[in-house]
């Protein structure tokens, strides 16, 4: 008969286990890599690793034309590409001394969040696929879809968007993105109360996500935490609300805060947040109406692109467009910070003009980086399976962390 070893309790290493989570693993949601130090199922210690898709945006901006750089930041937070698109562009108009339209801050408002309620329709949707429930991110995606056919009749485009110009917009919005805009603001929040009676009371969920990875306000703020994930620790910072940009401070919201930080409260905060964004949206349809038609951007002829059909029927259209596009436009030397309240916190961006075609220095303020910082420090002593719901809760999009 054959003989097996027999193993004794002097023959397990007390050493641990070094675990790689990523870059390919489809629970990290991107290419990033975190190698723990495991014992058995428990976490000890790890590092976070990330330089895998790093494609120097900052550095290729310095060497392009202001208008050529919107293209760039649509690639950092793909979930919700719009925001990226009108922080750039209102960082520029500061720079430009550009004061824009009541009616393009109102169009830029409706466009900014519809975006910030994709991006929470991805990040608590997918929280419920790694608890086990799938069902939610099925429902929840056919909403993300009817955004998306909005911005398809703004720009044409669906994820990387491109929307929008320095001064305002390319065009009017139709009367077929106003429907449809109308349509979803009858039809998402019966949806968005359906999504929430599968999860806010669902003893499952509620035990996988209540009590996991609590943070506390002074920790958050510590590690420069922003956005709903700060929020959800009780903090009430919002850019929105504090430094109010593209008229903000005309409309009427709450921001939604939390108590502990954990799991369960980021969730509930985006939730509430969606709801939010909807009463933002209304009240921008609202203000529209009184506000004169036609009017889709700023009347700065030397840095807004005129309309195709004059460039090709008008000389001085088409110099102006060859001057612009090729930066030869004359701008300040100055610098600027602007920032906006983007889906996962506070994105900003810090230019640094020297009067040329191009940014002296441009660096972009990415949430994610800037949150992502805290992940493996927090993921101490956890176990690996509260430690995937934290990463899922966290938002952490990989464009915005590896720019």
């Amino acid at each position: 008969m054959e003989s097996f070893p027999v193993f004794t309790n002097t023959d397990v290493q007390d050493s641990p286990t070094t675990l790689n989570l990523g870059p390919t693993h489809p629970a990290t949601h991107g290419v990033f890599q975190n190698v723990l130090q495991m014992d058995g199922e428990r976490i000890v210690s790890g590092v976070s690793t990330i330089g895998y898709i790093h494609r120097a945006f900052e550095k290729i901006a310095e060497h392009r034309p202001f208008y050529q750089i919107t293209p760039l930041t649509d690639r950092m937070n793909y979930c919700s590409s719009p925001i990226n698109n009108m922080g750039w562009h209102m960082t520029v108009e500061k720079l430009l001394d550009i004061k824009t339209p009541k009616r393009v801050d109102y169009l830029r408002v409706i466009v900014m969040e519809l975006a910030r309620i994709a991006d929470h329709i991805i990040c608590n949707g997918v929280l419920g696929v790694d608890t086990g429930a799938f069902t939610g991110f099925l429902y929840m995606m056919e909403y993300r879809e009817a955004i998306y056919e909005i911005y398809e009749e703004v720009c044409g485009s669906r994820l990387t968007t491109n929307i929008g110009r320095i001064g305002g917009f390319e065009r009017d919005f139709n009367e077929i993105a106003f429907r449809k805009i109308r349509k979803f603001l009858v039809d998402f929040p019966v949806v968005l109360k359906e999504f929430e009676s599968l999860f806010n009371r669902n003893r499952i969920f509620i035990d996988r996500t209540r009590g996991v990875a609590p943070v506390d306000a002074e920790t958050a703020l510590s590690y420069s935490w922003s956005g709903p994930i700060l929020r959800a620790t009780g903090v009430d910072y919002d850019v929105r609300a504090m430094e109010p940009y593209s008229s903000y401070e005309d409309f009427d919201f709450e921001v939604p805060v939390g108590t502990n930080g954990d799991v369960y409260n980021r969730f509930m905060v985006r939730n509430e947040e969606m709801k939010q964004s909807m009463h933002i949206i209304s009240q921008a349809l609202e203000k529209l109406e009184k506000e004169p038609k036609g009017v889709f951007h700023a009347d700065v002829p030397e840095y807004y692109l005129p309309p195709k059909q004059e460039v090709y029927n008008n000389m001085e259209a088409l110099i102006y467009h060859f001057k612009i596009v090729m930066g030869e436009v004359k701008t300040p030397v100055k610098e600027v910070y602007h920032a906006v309240e983007g889906a996962n916190g506070e994105l900003g961006f810090y230019l640094i003009n020297d009067g040329g075609r191009s940014p002296f220095r441009l660096h972009f303020r990415r949430p994610s980086f800037i949150n992502y910082q805290m992940y493996a420090p927090m993921s101490k002593g956890m176990l690996l399976s509260d430690a995937i719901i934290n990463m899922s809760s966290l938002n952490i999009i990989a464009g915005e962390l590896d720019a």
